[in-house]
Formats: C-alpha cells, structure tokens, sequence
C-alpha cells in the first residue's frame, strides 16, 4: 500500500513538469468559473432557502436540530455572521432538549466564529468556560479545533507570535485525538507539516488528497492552496499558480467567500506584471470578505490592496496618458484628413469645371467642325459646280465660235457673190439669237439636273400639294424652276437672274412672288431652304 501511495506521488509531482498545458488550461477554467460565481450563489442561496424553509415547517426540536446544523455547515464559510445567528438557535434547541453534547459543540462552533471577526473576548470566555477534565472524548477534537481557530486567529490579528506557536499545539492535541484514515486528520497533519517546513512530508499527504478528491470535496480547495503555498515559498510560480488556481476553482464552486486563494493569485499575477487580473482577483478577494465578515481575511487582502491598487492606478493612468496622447494623434490626424478632404473638394469642383468647359469647348469644337465641314462641303460643291461649268463653258465657247466663223464665212460668200439682200435679211432676221437662247437654256437645265437630279421633287416638296409644279413633255426646266435654279446656284440678285433669262426686272419679281405665295411653310424662309436643296451628284 505504501509503494502504491508512493508511486502516485511521484507521477502526480511529474506531472505539471512533463507539460505546462495543464496550468493554461487550469487558468481558463478558473476564467470560465470566476464568471459563473453568481451562478454558483444563486445555487447554494436555493439549498440555503430550502433549508430554511424545511426548518419552519418541521415540528420535531431533534430534527429542527439536524436542520439548523445543516445551515450552520452552509453559512460557516459563506457568511459568518448568519453562521453565529444559527449556532446560537442550535445552542438554544440542546437546551430546550437538555442535549448537553448538543450546547457544548455549539459553544465551540461560536468560539471558532467569534474569533474569525475579530470578537476574541467573546470567543476565549466561551472556551475558558468549558470544563475539560470533565468533557467527553467525543468533543475533544472540537475542542482543540475550536482552540487552534482562536489562536490562529488572534496571532493573526495581532502579529503575536507566541500565540502562532500555541496554534501549533492545539492542533497537536487534537491530532492526536482524529483518526489516522480520516480526512480531517490528514488535512491537518499536512498544515502541519507545512508550518513546521517539512515540505516532503507535507507535499506526499497533500498530492495523496489531492488525488483522492474531487470538487465534491469542499476540503480540495484547501488541500490545493496548502500545495501553492509551499511552490510559492520555493519561489516556483508557475506550480503555485497552478495549486492556487485549483484552490479558487473549489472555493467558488463552494461558494466559500473565507478563501485564501484569490488573495494569494493576486500576489502571484501582481509579481508577474499582470496587474489586471492581479486587481480583479484581489478586488474580488476584499469583496468576498466583507461579505463574509472574516475580519484576518480583511486584514491581510488590505496589506496587499494598497500595492496592488497602486500599480493599477498607475497603469490606468499610463493607458489614459496613452490614450489622450492617440487622441490628439486622432484629432491631427482627422484634422490633417479634413484639410484633405477640403482640398479635394476643391480640386474635384475645379476638375468638374474644367471638364464642363472642356464638353462645352468639346460641343463648341463638334459645332466648329460640323460648320467646317459644311463649309467645306459647300467650297466642294462649288468647286464642282465651277469645274462643271467651265468645262461646259469652253464647249458651249467653242461651238458659239464655230457657230460664228460659219456664219462668217457664209457672209463672206454671199458677199463675195454680191448678195446683199441675202446678207440684209440674214441680219435681219431674230431665229438664230432665238435659237441659241433656247439652245443656252436647254444646255443649263441639262448641266444643272445632271448636278441637282433631285432639285424638283426637294423644291415640289417645299409647296402647298396642290400648288406643285409639272413639266410638259420634253420640258426639263420652266421658267419658274430656273429661276429658283439660280438662287439654288447663289444667283440671288434679280437683276442678274432677268439678264441671265432676257426677262424684264418685274417679271423675274412677280414670278418670285408667285412661287412663294404657293410656299407650305415660311415664306421668309423659302429661299434659304431652296439654297439647302438638292444633292449634289458625284462625278
């Protein structure tokens, strides 16, 4: 048995050292407890609520007694003064039941509370009271537990050292009384060994608990902080947060506010730099002791309070200056931002304008260019018109002088061969200038319809449906389209259009006015769209 004890020991202490996942996992998992701390409250404050309800219904004083023993063990830990409040009704049912075993204990149990908040007086007269040669071997060990709270206590709140050592004693005594399986005799034979630095024994027992525990167990807490304490003396933090952490996670899962665990997890966080966590856990350590009414506890969470509380403040103070400091880097920043947005703006504005202009410069240059190229298109068109008339010129030129060199020299006959009748009536006569004015005309409708095939239907298109002009048969041109004719060609002047045809001024005007007067449209206009008509045929 001893060999099997043994060997646990020895693989339980490899254990954190083979890896060190063990203590982040631990530490997530106190993460994850500490959260639900009110969750674990609310639990244990129905329990409590049961209790007390069951007490106030039950007639029994016997089992009243067992009810109010119940909520004693439920509030010893928890909230000490509701634990006094308990005792004293447990005490007054032993004296209703003439249970003197019953008062006794419950005179212990007070002592023990009494001295836990700091009520010394209170406590040594009740334990000063008790007639010991004549009490049971039953109540021995609570005795001298009630005795070993009290001068722990005591040394405790006055720093006393004599009363440390008499601490020791006590617990020597009722050692001595426990048996040696039970787990109250283990668990104080390990503090023991602890206070008296005998940290191999101690380790063994507590390593042996710790495995034969669960958090069924509320002693596990204190199993597992009795084994922080003494890495934390061997100055191995890692292991001792690592205990201290398992110690937390079974106190609040107790809900046991008289804890060591958070208090010594502050310490240890706060010498590792991690000044949050070290001042939520002291903070809630304070708390739970206020709470609890512990008043050594309160005592010793304040001698840490003030370090820790220090170092907090000057790290919210360093986070403020650090954080006023990346304010004024914002608000430059946002201000350096707004001027360049500002800026932006502006440029985005004049670039918008000058991209407006630029489409107006743009429509203006389309504008230039259609009007160019209409220009172009008219000096094209009258390129053409000319190229086509001087060509037709010269042919028309050359037969008019054919024309007249036979006509010369058939007057040079006749006046050779003395005809002078035939020469008079040959001048005389108005057939040949009627001929080659007919000729000429026919010559210019035939060029300008060979230029203009659709100047008729466009010029027919711009009267009234009824007014439209129809040719004759063999008939290219009326008078009244060569007119418009010559206007289509630039001829505007009347008096040039009257000479062109060998009509007087005012019949070239009436006829202009006749046309119009037939116009679909607007008169004033007519002549500009005459000048627009008709495509001009490629050649």
């Amino acid at each position: 048995m001893r060999f099997y004890w043994s060997l646990i020991y020895v693989v339980f202490l490899a254990l954190p050292c083979f890896s060190m996942t063990g203590t982040d996992s631990t530490a997530q998992t106190l993460a994850q407890v500490f959260l639900a701390k009110d969750k674990f409250e609310k639990q244990k404050l129905e329990r409590i609520n049961v209790l007390k309800t069951r007490l106030m219904q039950e007639s029994s004083l016997s089992d009243k007694q067992e009810l109010v023993k119940d909520l004693i063990l439920a509030y010893r830990k928890y909230q000490v003064d509701s634990a006094i409040t308990y005792t004293q009704l447990y005490k007054q049912l032993g004296e209703q039941r003439g249970d003197a075993m019953a008062v006794r204990q419950a005179s212990f149990y007070l002592a023990s509370l009494y001295s836990s908040t700091g009520k010394f007086i209170e406590a040594e007269k009740l334990l000063r009271a008790v007639d010991r040669p004549n009490l049971p071997a039953a109540l021995l060990p609570a005795y001298f537990e009630a005795y070993t709270a009290f001068s722990s206590h005591y040394g405790q709140s006055s720093n006393n050292e004599q009363y440390f050592k008499l601490s020791e004693r006590y617990r020597d005594s009722m050692l001595m009384l426990l048996p040696d399986t039970s787990l109250q005799q283990r668990v104080a034979l390990a503090t023991k060994y602890v206070y008296r630095n005998r940290e191999a024994e101690a380790e063994q027992i507590l390593q042996q608990l710790l495995i034969s525990t669960d958090d069924r167990y509320p002693e596990r807490g204190l199993i597992a902080y009795l084994l922080g304490l003494m890495y934390k003396n061997k100055d191995d933090m890692d292991k001792a947060m690592y205990y201290f952490s398992l110690s937390a996670i079974s106190d609040i899962k107790h809900v046991v506010k008289d804890n060591a665990s958070l208090q010594s997890l502050a310490q240890c966080y706060n010498n590792r730099g991690d000044i949050d966590k070290a001042y939520q856990f002291i903070q809630a350590a304070i708390n739970d002791a206020a709470f609890c009414n512990i008043r050594y506890r309160s005592l010793e969470n304040s001698s840490f309070y003030g370090i820790i509380n220090t170092a907090f403040q000057e790290k919210e103070l360093a986070q403020k200056r650090a954080l006023r400091q990346n304010l004024i880097v914002i608000s430059l920043l946002s201000l350096f931002l707004v001027v360049a947005l500002f800026f932006l703006y502006t440029q985005i504005k004049k670039l918008r304008r000058a991209r407006a202009d630029l489409h107006q410069a743009n429509a203006e240059l389309k504008k230039l260019n259609d009007q160019l190229l209409h220009i172009n298109n008219s000096l094209s068109e009258s390129n053409h018109i000319k190229e086509e008339y001087i060509a037709q010129f010269f042919d028309i030129c050359s037969s008019y002088i054919d024309k007249i060199d036979e006509q010369r020299k058939l007057l040079l006959k006749r006046f050779a061969q003395k005809q002078y009748d035939d020469i008079n009536k040959i001048l005389k006569s108005q057939d040949v200038v009627k001929n080659e004015l007919d000729e000429l005309y026919r010559n210019f409708d035939v060029i300008f319809l060979n230029l203009y095939p659709s100047f008729i239907d466009d010029f027919n298109q711009l009267l009234r449906s009824d007014e439209r002009i129809s040719l004759k048969e063999g008939e290219l041109l009326n008078t009244e389209l060569r007119i418009f004719a010559l206007i289509r060609l630039g001829i505007t002047d009347s008096t040039k259009i009257a000479s062109f045809l060998r009509y007087s001024l005012r019949t070239v005007y009436n006829y202009r006015v006749k046309v119009r007067s037939k116009v679909a449209g607007s008169k004033d206009e007519f002549e500009d769209k005459i000048r627009d008509i008709g495509d001009i045929r490629s050649f």
